[in-house]
């Protein structure tokens, strides 16, 4: 029994230790964090970006701890020092006339003394570190609110800037919301104490409220009502984001109702606090009880039944012509805040005069008609290319080159590094951190041609990269890409491996710019226990020239130098000037611009492609571009971070060259121009010319599903325009129909970069839509039989998607088809469907197919292969397939590459009849 004392004073003891143990790792933990991130930050140029971040989280953090500490702690003595003693108050119950002697024998018998100021101390300091951890993550709001620069356009209710609601606003909510927070935690501390001093107890007869408890209750209801006021007079402004289903923003109720409503809760709300104020000498319970009811029954019955009856039964009968302004108002602005009021509205007339002379005429857009598709180049590219298990391709990206043949569009994928596909028993720590630790090249080939066998043709390929008419690339290792890519070490003294070789691989050292410095043992220690990685104190492979590579991934590295930007989800390679380099889109975005309806994300409302991000894949250097130098959001954190970002002409002209309309942002524009191109509020209110994205079957082979056609990049000549360029694309039709209605183009190259253009259909005419299209390629007697013939062959025939090509004033539609086999992982692109008017066809090439549809018998040659050349190789091919066949005993095999090779021979030799008839005919 004795030992019960002891035990308990021990285990506090272990318990105090443990938290302090705890608390310390934690503190230790944050510090090492910084000094890794300050090493890093430094180690790339942008150490400034880093303190200010920093400084801006610890002031914020400061301040805030600070202020709810304080006014808690206040709260809280305050509270102990007015309390009347329980044992005094019990004892006034039990024995008023010997209350103090009564309170003294209860002291000795029921407990000690509680050691209230530490109490309250500690439990101000834990609160105060609890709200200010939640309010360290608004930094971002401060600094945007302190830097903030005017947009130069007023809303139309309050006539307020806009800046005022992209900057202000969010920091006065985010004020708001913390006062809110601190007065209720204030509040609950003193409750708590004046309920442990027994000044309040109500659970159970003597029901006490002492005059205390009432005085301290009404000074801090008071100040909530105060807040509460403020709170109703920023909520006039949130008006300017409803949405009632007709309008975005504020509606005819709002202005006519909410707002005058919002003014009497002010009013009411400021009154009361007053009074409150004024009842810590009054001390009455029942004032406070009948303010809280008065205030918020108020509320209630005003601000959230009075409108819902007001909107049903005055506004709903009549609620276009009352509406109508706000409704101009939420297309003005929703207009301007996703950028749709640029686009430029030409008319197209759809016309049928296309001849495969005005094919030829437009042989830069022929050229490059996309016929690759992402899923089955990828495919392609994997068995093809991948060279080694622990080679990946993460993605396709489609961009253009000026190469020797012209200016093509081209498909590329960087071939990065995947550790974990490296043999279980070689995932050492070694082979992970220090010996492969990088891609290597990429591969690119053409959007339209292709091999006899249906396989892509290369302009880069193998490893290292070999170019066949692509551009040269002399330093093709990528360090920092795609895909997950953890810390390597650089500079040791094991070499890294580059790239397999016969009869020994190829190894390398790293001499680029990146890396921290690692080689000493205070800085390992650190890194160890940062990483969580022990090895790297350990190895004795790390030398004192050593460098650690961190942030490898690129939107990783991205996002860590600017966390207030939004990034893509596609940052594309791009071959320049012999090295290899990341190009990442990244976005300003708010969902506080005034009568925007929200099109993404988390509410978002506005967005911007204000930031073109280029990182280095040998050297990791990251350089921030401006691209939209009016963006108010822009210049607000070129205020803050001086230095970050550089005007766009200063990017080397050879990557500005591959600079490309995101398709992300373009996705979002077209799904909001669907509607708001509609800029009259009648038309508008009736959804009387509602456009939707088409649907296609790419990927079917039986017709039994569709999907929604995504935006595609090409080169094409706009109507009008003298050249081709680089555009991104996506066609319209109506809500609930299927023939094309408009078609959206975004323009990509430098002279024209980011301009937006709609190309409108005339409504008198009937203009097939793709998936119209689709269902004649269904409906065509000789392309399902064959399909159907070929899905019964053991093979799995794939239907690419459908591209819609404008051409001068016409539409022509091409689509690829790919056929694998069953058990095969190797897509090979067999036929090319095209249509026009009321024609389709299916040729083994797009010559053969244009040639075909416009009923001329010699086709158009390809880019850079001649009809004749490809159907000979064709041919080859067969005959030595046929062999192979022969020789293993296939005699089925061997038959059908006969029979293939047979109208190949056939078309040879009516091209060969047909050039001698020509020199001595007319």
């Amino acid at each position: 029994m004795r030992s019960g004392p002891k035990s308990g004073v021990r285990l506090r003891r272990y318990a105090i230790v443990a938290m302090a143990v705890i608390a310390a790792l934690i503190v230790v933990g944050r510090i090492t964090g910084i000094l890794v991130d300050w090493l890093w930050f430094s180690s790339i140029g942008y150490g400034g970006v880093f303190w200010t971040i920093l400084s801006a989280r610890a002031l914020l953090f400061a301040t805030v701890f600070a202020v709810s500490a304080a006014a808690i702690g206040l709260s809280g003595m305050v509270a102990h020092r007015y309390a009347r003693d329980v044992n005094i108050l019990r004892a006034e119950a039990l024995a008023p006339w010997r209350a103090t002697e009564v309170a003294g024998d209860l002291s000795e018998l029921i407990a000690p003394r509680v050691p209230w100021r530490a109490t309250i101390a500690c439990a101000a300091v834990v609160i105060g570190l609890l709200i200010a951890v939640g309010e360290v993550s608004n930094w971002e709001i401060a600094l945007r609110f302190i830097y903030q620069v005017p947009v130069g356009q007023r809303d139309p209710i309050f006539e307020r800037d806009i800046g005022f609601y992209l900057f202000s606003l969010p920091a006065y909510a985010a004020l708001k919301n913390w006062l809110l927070r601190l007065t209720f935690c204030t509040a609950i501390v003193a409750v708590v104490v004046y309920a442990l001093r027994g000044d309040i107890a109500l659970e159970r007869p003597p029901r006490t409220l002492s005059a205390a408890a009432i005085t301290h209750g009404s000074a801090l209801l008071g100040l909530f009502f105060a807040v509460m006021a403020w709170s109703w007079w920023l909520d006039r402004f949130l008006l300017l984001y409803g949405d009632n289903g007709v309008v975005v923003g504020a509606s005819y109720t709002d202005v006519h109702v909410e707002l005058p409503v919002l003014w009497m809760l002010v009013g009411l709300a400021a009154v009361s606090s007053v009074a409150l104020w004024i009842n810590m000498r009054r001390r009455s319970y029942m004032q406070p009880a009948v303010l809280v009811l008065l205030v918020f029954g108020s509320s209630l019955g005003f601000a959230v039944i009075y409108p819902a009856l007001f909107q049903r039964f005055y506004v709903k009968p009549s609620e276009l012509k009352l509406e109508t302004p706000y409704i101009a108002n939420t297309i003005a602005l929703t207009r301007q805040a996703y950028d749709l009021a640029k686009i430029e509205v030409k008319p197209f007339e759809a016309e049928q005069g296309l001849t495969l002379d005005s094919l030829q005429a437009n042989r830069p857009t022929i050229d490059n008609i996309r016929l690759w598709d992402v899923q089955p180049l990828m495919d392609t590219y994997a068995q093809l290319q991948e060279i080694r298990t622990y080679y990946k391709f993460l993605s396709v990206d489609i961009d253009r080159y000026q190469l020797d043949t012209g200016y093509r569009q081209v498909m590329l994928s960087a071939r990065e590094l995947d550790p974990a596909m490296l043999p279980p028993n070689a995932q050492t720590w070694v082979n992970l951190h220090l010996i492969f630790t990088h891609g290597i090249g990429v591969v690119m080939s053409p959007v339209t041609e292709k091999s006899a066998e249906g396989l892509p043709f290369f302009y880069l390929h193998d490893i290292p990269p070999v170019s066949n008419g692509g551009p040269d690339i002399r330093e093709p290792r990528l360090y920092f890409s795609e895909g997950r890519q953890d810390y390597v070490i650089v500079n040791g003294n094991v070499a890294e491996f580059d790239y397999p070789q016969r009869p020994a691989n190829a190894y390398t050292t790293y001499s680029g710019r990146d890396g921290v410095e690692v080689g000493g043992v205070a800085r390992r220690s650190l890194f160890a226990w940062q990483l969580d990685d022990p090895n790297i104190l350990l190895s004795g492979y790390i030398t004192d020239q050593s460098r650690i590579l961190l942030h490898r991934n690129i939107q990783d590295r991205v996002r860590t130098v600017a966390p207030f930007l939004t990034l893509d989800r596609d940052p594309y390679v791009v071959a320049s000037n012999g090295r290899l380099f990341w190009i990442q889109d990244a976005y300003t975005v708010s969902r506080w611009f005034p009568y925007s309806r929200p099109g993404f994300g988390d509410g978002g409302n506005y967005i911007r492609n204000a930031v073109k991000v280029v990182v280095d894949a040998y050297n990791g250097t990251v350089d921030f571009y401006v691209s939209d130098p009016a963006d108010p959001l822009l210049r607000t954190y070129e205020r803050i971070f001086p230095g970050l970002f550089k005007p766009l002409e200063s990017m080397p002209p050879e990557l500005r060259r591959h600079i490309r309309y995101p398709e992300d942002l373009f996705l979002i524009q077209a799904q909001l121009y669907r509607a708001y191109h509609m800029d009259v509020p009648e038309v508008f209110y009736n959804r009387e010319d509602l456009w939707q994205f088409p649907r296609e079957l790419a990927g079917m082979d039986d017709g039994s599903a569709a999907s929604t056609m995504p935006p595609y990049y090409t080169i094409m000549r706009l109507p009008g325009d003298a050249r081709a360029e680089f555009i991104l694309m996506l066609p319209m039709v109506p809500s609930q129909r299927e023939n094309m209605i408009a078609w959206l183009a975004a323009r990509c190259d430098p002279s024209g970069y980011g301009k937006l253009i709609v190309y409108v259909f005339p409504k008198d005419k009937l203009i097939f839509g793709p998936f119209q299209i689709e269902a004649r390629i269904q409906q065509n007697t000789e392309i399902s039989q064959q399909i159907s013939l070929w899905n019964q062959m053991g093979s799995r025939v794939i239907r690419g998607h459908l591209v819609v090509v404008p051409i001068e004033n016409s539409i022509l539609y091409v689509s690829p088809l790919y056929l694998r086999a069953a058990s095969g992982q190797l897509p090979e692109l067999k036929r090319v469907i095209a249509a026009y008017g009321d024609r389709v066809v299916m040729e083994d090439s797009l010559s053969e197919a244009l040639a075909a549809l416009f009923k001329e018998t010699a086709p158009t040659a390809s880019p850079q292969r001649g009809t004749v050349d490809a159907r000979a190789r064709e041919a080859l091919a067969h005959y030595d397939r046929a062999l192979e066949r022969l020789k293993a005993g296939d005699w089925s095999g061997f038959g059908a590459e006969l029979d293939a090779l047979r109208p190949l021979l056939e078309a040879l030799g009516a091209g060969r009849s047909d050039g001698q008839k020509r020199p001595g005919g007319q």
